[in-house]
């Protein structure tokens, strides 16, 4: 059997790597890091002719092959609802890879893809399309010796995740009986807490839980999975992650964008339903949790957990001292007017669904007790920003004090998501001269600067690797939905003045969200 890719080193018209095996498994060196090929595989994306699928997932694909992090045997299905063929197929994603790589397009590895690239249509809601499915992967995995390991990745809107998954399962394609068989779910897991059990049960009907891959690709930034690494890896940062030395966290997702073509999706869903009950709510588990006994999956998420369950259930009695919503009006982003989020298509005019929201969080445990978590995040606002900031408290006693005509800013630990992902910390130091003069210094790291997987590469690989770290258990997405539905329901029962707009496009957000952590005698980092 021919097989693509073969050869050490790696192919010319592939990136500089060396492939290197330690008897039992295959790893390709690229840039001093070390990463381990999957085993053969059979790849099946429902939604194959959507935007996701061009726009994300093959132009992913195609960077690993140019990275040399596929196997020698694999094969990539696409289907959906749309007829076409194999050809048909291979010239929509070509064009596609090529508008994606416009100055590095490889004709030689797009040639050897193609030759693994296929296509058959889909009714979704009926079995005999699954039947005919199942068919055509079992001849396309015995003619590439794919092992029986498939992947499942459902890149369709949310109300079809149900009858995909029981179909996959009622043909019994879920059964691994050679290989392993997994199942990518992109959010929304659900709109609510009720909704949410029910595809969680859809899905375990049909496959066990460690076959199931929630996936979240901000935990698949390589700030957010340097985060539990920075904290337990360095002895000089975990003693002071506790209530002893830091006053507060913020973080902060917020975009220039508006809702574009999602009009339909965010209409329905708000900024609390699309960014805080798995972006944002992930990111602050991962910075407040405890040490795992071991860096495995299970017990990484189990602390994640652990993280959930201690967040204080928001007050809805005094619903203003914990959340502020907004909507953005017309205004100017980057110096181009941009129009407000009613006049967006397909947004009823008298929407009242938000655009952003500010939250202040507690967890009740020792390590945070008494530390307020502050998250924002929203559309049209002056930046694109996504970080993690630690904000220390002040030094106890300034020493320098009738020297000084002011105080000094504590000290402010930054994780950057992106868009220049890295780590900063901001401390003082003394300004060269004879006078007592502080200022600031900044430490800087950009992972800019190394080789690094973007995410969507990073949840293709683990999921072929069958690593679950950075995918969301069941648990964690029910628990996250129960501290978020009451307050949800609450805003969409009308709790809030419905004085919207209330911000303009490319400012940094409401007033109200300023006066929420200005209460506390503190201030949002500049976006």
């Amino acid at each position: 059997m021919p097989k693509d890719g073969e050869g050490e080193p790696m192919e010319n018209n592939e990136r500089e790597g060396m492939r290197v095996t330690d008897g039992e498994k295959e790893y390709v060196s690229l840039d001093k890091c070390q990463i381990e090929i999957p085993r053969p595989f059979c790849l099946v994306i429902f939604g194959a002719s959507g935007d996701l699928t061009r726009r994300k997932i093959i132009p992913a694909l195609y960077r690993m092959k140019q990275d040399g992090l596929f196997p020698d045997n694999f094969v990539i299905l696409g289907t959906a609802r749309t007829e076409m063929s194999d050809g048909a197929f291979r010239a929509l994603i070509r064009d596609e890879i090529k508008d994606s790589f416009p100055d590095n397009f490889d004709s030689g590895l797009w040639k050897r893809i193609s030759r693994r690239l296929f296509y058959t249509p889909v009714d979704y809601e009926q079995q005999d399309s699954f039947r005919r499915l199942k068919r055509r992967i079992r001849s396309l995995e015995k003619k590439y010796e794919t092992g029986g390991n498939r992947i499942f990745y459902l890149a369709v809107p949310p109300a079809v995740y149900e009858p995909v998954t029981s179909h996959i399962g009622s043909v019994g394609l879920s059964r691994e009986e050679r290989g392993y068989s997994h199942i990518v779910v992109e959010k929304p897991i659900g709109w609510d807490l009720e909704s949410a059990k029910k595809l969680n049960a859809v899905l375990r009907s049909s496959f066990s839980e460690r076959q199931i891959y929630r996936m979240d690709h901000y935990l698949a930034k390589e700030t957010v999975q340097n985060i539990l690494m920075f904290r337990f890896a360095n002895s000089i940062f975990e003693p002071l992650w506790n209530r002893r030395y830091i006053d507060h966290v913020q973080i902060t997702v917020s975009e220039t964008l508006g809702v574009g073509h999602r009009a339909g999706y965010y209409e329905k869903a708000g900024v609390l339903r699309d960014m805080f009950q798995n972006h944002i709510f992930q990111l602050l588990t991962l910075t407040a949790m405890e040490s795992p006994s071991l860096f495995e999956a299970e017990r990484v998420r189990d602390e994640k957990i652990k993280v959930l369950r201690s967040i204080r259930p928001f007050s809805l009695d005094r619903i203003d001292e914990v959340a502020v919503i907004g909507q953005y009006g017309e205004g100017k982003v980057k110096g181009e007017k941009v129009v407000g989020y009613r006049e967006e298509q397909e947004v009823a005019s008298d929407s009242v669904t938000p655009t952003f929201a500010a939250l202040k969080v507690f967890i009740d445990n020792w390590r945070w007790n008494g530390v307020p978590f502050y998250l924002r995040s929203g559309k049209r606002l002056m930046r694109r920003r996504a970080e993690i900031s630690i904000h220390f408290k002040p030094v106890p006693h300034l020493m320098f004090a009738r020297a000084m005509n002011e105080g000094i800013d504590p000290n402010t630990l930054c994780m950057r998501i992106q868009p220049d992902e890295g780590i900063s910390l901001d401390f003082q130091a003394k300004i060269p001269g004879t006078r007592l003069c502080l200022n600031p210094v900044l430490m800087d790291f950009s992972y800019q600067k190394v080789f690094s997987l973007n995410d969507y590469e990073r949840v293709l690989l683990d999921c072929m690797q069958g690593d679950q770290m950075l995918f969301v258990r069941n648990d964690g997405v029910e628990q996250s939905w129960a501290l978020l539905s009451p307050l949800i329901e609450r805003l969409e029962a009308g709790s809030f003045p419905k004085n919207f707009p209330n911000y303009e496009a490319g400012s940094s957000g409401p007033d109200a969200a300023e006066a929420l952590i200005g209460k506390d005698g503190r201030s949002w980092r500049k976006l």
